[in-house]
């Protein structure tokens, strides 16, 4: 399978042979199976303060001995651990789970491990799949790219020596995805307490251009919403498939095609 090269002037300049790798069936159970692993691994421990509800001075008093006035023995009382002394809250119930001010019963704990694991050539195979799947595009259409012409995009390695901004967006926009930039600059307001949270807006993804050497594309790409840059050495399932639905509209360098063939 050939498939064509640019230059940064959008213009074929040759052509190459696609590695095997690009016919690998597409498995879009594998890929959110690697996906949801990799969010898993990032997610953050938490957990309540272990004395929450337990600073207080309440103790339940059932001894006999005790003054009558004090003591919780013989009367229509909840036998509960209760606040003492001349104060509003005199025998108020509290430490117990169903008190008002009580610890909670099974609260979260830190100890708990969220990681997920996943089998080597399990995670290989997603990877794969995602590959392959950038050559597809129906299945890039999923994520609402824009986009002209056919898949995949490969350029020539001159896009890696960029180091302006204005350059990349140059370049993008005489591949045909002036759209697409349009498209990824609008931003949605996040819905409830979210906003406290993971930041007030959600961002759109949009392409990912895949390199084998930085010698500035990286500095000059990160301020682009949406845009991002990787190693193809870096390369995984999440990248390729945010969220594991559909596959991401991806820009391969020339160099990094020809990389693939190493790693298959």
């Amino acid at each position: 399978m050939k498939a064509k090269i640019l230059d940064l002037n959008g213009n074929e300049v040759g052509s190459i042979d696609l590695p095997s790798i690009f016919l690998t069936p597409y498995r879009p159970d594998i890929i959110r199976r690697a996906v949801l692993v990799a969010q898993s691994n990032r997610r953050q421990k938490y957990g309540t303060d272990k004395m929450a509800g337990e600073r207080t001075s309440a103790r339940y008093i059932g001894r006999t001995e005790v003054d009558p006035a004090h003591k919780m023995m013989q009367r229509e009382m909840a036998r509960l651990p209760r606040n003492f002394g001349d104060t509003a809250i005199f025998m108020r119930a509290r430490l117990v789970p169903q008190t008002v001010g009580g610890r909670r019963a099974h609260p979260p704990k830190v100890e708990k491990n969220w990681e997920k694991k996943i089998n080597k050539k399990e995670r290989l195979l997603a990877i794969a799949s995602a590959i392959a799947g950038t050559i597809n595009p129906n299945l890039v259409k999923e994520r609402n790219h824009i986009f002209e012409g056919n898949l995949p995009i490969i350029v020539d390695d001159s896009i890696q020596k960029i180091k302006k901004t204005k350059d990349v967006l140059d370049f993008l926009k005489k591949i045909g995805l002036e759209k697409e930039l349009e498209r990824v600059k609008e931003k949605k307001k996040r819905s409830g307490k979210g906003k406290l949270r993971r930041g007030r807006y959600k961002k759109r993804i949009g392409p990912l251009i895949v390199i084998t050497k930085d010698e500035g594309i990286v500095d000059a790409a990160k301020n682009i919403p949406g845009v991002d840059v990787t190693d193809v050495k870096n390369l995984n399932a999440e990248m390729l498939s945010p969220g594991g639905h559909g596959i991401r509209l991806t820009i391969w360098t020339k160099s990094a095609i020809e990389s693939l063939d190493k790693v298959e």
